[in-house]
């Protein structure tokens, strides 16, 4: 497995290492014990399956607004759309399109290196912007089995249609809700970013991937600063 695909995968096997050691468990709602670094572990499985997917999915956001996400394989490409802004990340470029006074304005940079994942580049892109992501939130659910005095729940729930394993943490620094659906993709969050509500909720997923979701908005500026070949 590339390196880049190990992310979230490497904080499971760092928590399940401690934990083991301290010995924390929590309890399910069902009342039956369960390892912290058991629940950690199995969404962060999921959630690093899901880098090698073909998928869309679309969320709805606090205050009425939405998000989108795609991913495809061969030639891998990976797309985040959010109020305000979209990067998408191809084997041609590294695109950023921002809107300004109405006007949308998009940057080509040179792709990421090879071997690369682009949800990994598009994610972390994404989370500099306030927007919710998988490793994000795997590392709010590693802090969490981390501290001794968190409170970790887990339930079985339905989001969008879709089968998902959900956990309630309940910590002083920050408590929060997310759900992992059972292909690995981010379900919901309700939860705090920088001291601010934030909720993202999953409205719809498909296993398939419109080619247009790679497309620069229709309209928008380009400004290339990628480098000329030789």
């Amino acid at each position: 497995m590339p390196a880049a695909s190990t992310t979230l995968r490497t904080l499971a096997v760092s928590v399940i290492t401690l934990l083991t050691v301290t010995g924390c468990q929590a309890f399910n709602d069902a009342g039956r014990t369960m390892g912290r670094a058991d629940i950690v572990n199995d969404l962060a499985a999921r959630m690093d399956r899901a880098l090698e997917l073909t998928y869309s999915a679309e969320y709805q956001l606090r205050g009425g607004q939405s998000a989108s996400f795609a991913q495809s394989q061969d030639p891998a490409r990976s797309s985040y759309t959010w109020p305000g802004g979209k990067l998408t990340v191809t084997d041609d470029a590294t695109t950023r399109c921002d809107v300004d006074g109405g006007r949308t304005v998009c940057t080509l940079e040179e792709p990421p290196a090879p071997n690369s994942k682009p949800s990994v580049v598009v994610f972390a892109e994404a989370e500099l912007q306030g927007v919710v992501t998988p490793p994000m939130v795997m590392g709010l659910l590693t802090s969490a089995a981390l501290d001794p005095g968190a409170v970790i729940t887990e339930r079985s729930s339905t989001v969008a249609g879709h089968h998902a394993t959900c956990v309630d943490v309940r910590q002083d620094a920050e408590s929060f809700t997310a759900c992992v659906t059972g292909e690995g993709a981010l379900g919901s969050f309700t939860g705090q970013l920088d001291g601010q509500p934030v909720e993202l909720a999953l409205s719809r997923y498909d296993d398939q991937v419109d080619g247009g979701a790679f497309d620069l908005p229709a309209g928008a500026g380009v400004v290339d600063r990628r480098t000329a070949g030789p």
